[in-house]
């Protein structure tokens, strides 16, 4: 397989991951999360911030904004076609975003050994403005893929 070959394929899985997980993902489509933009551990998700989604200083809540870059995050990290789980993450927020806002998180693999990963995600709005940093600690599940259902974990 030549490597142009290899990396269609690699992209090809990560978008039949992306398709699994989202067609099941009640959060993300409820909430008008929509992801592109993906590839072997990266992803880019999408939210326009409702009004409802604001806090009582008129401001964006944070834990929509958590949501969001969690989103990107447990994408990027599935594009491998082994499920995997959030282990630990923290975010930081830079500036604030108010009701109408577009929102992109951007998640990139920084490093995958053995069963873990890092992975950073930056929140923007549609003028290019960070509003956050966010940090995942991802665990793949052995024996388990995104795109097939296999053996289930007695620890979930």
């Amino acid at each position: 397989m030549t490597s142009d070959s290899a990396a269609s394929e690699a992209e090809a899985t990560a978008r039949r991951c992306v398709e699994a997980m989202y067609a099941d993902d009640r959060t993300c489509q409820s909430l008008g999360i929509t992801i592109d933009q993906v590839g072997p551990g990266r992803a880019t998700a999408h939210l326009k911030l409702a009004d409802t989604m604001v806090n009582g200083h008129g401001t964006a809540h944070g834990g929509y904004l958590f949501l969001l870059a969690d989103a990107a995050f447990a994408y990027a990290c599935n594009t491998h076609d082994v499920a995997t789980v959030a282990q630990a993450a923290q975010v930081t927020f830079l500036r604030p975003a108010s009701a109408g806002d577009e929102l992109a998180a951007e998640a990139v693999e920084r490093s995958r050994f053995g069963r873990s990963g890092i992975y950073d995600v930056t929140v923007r709005r549609a003028d290019g403005k960070v509003i956050a940093e966010f940090r995942g600690q991802s665990q793949s599940l052995p024996g388990q893929r995104v795109t097939s259902s296999g053996p289930q974990s007695k620890d979930r």
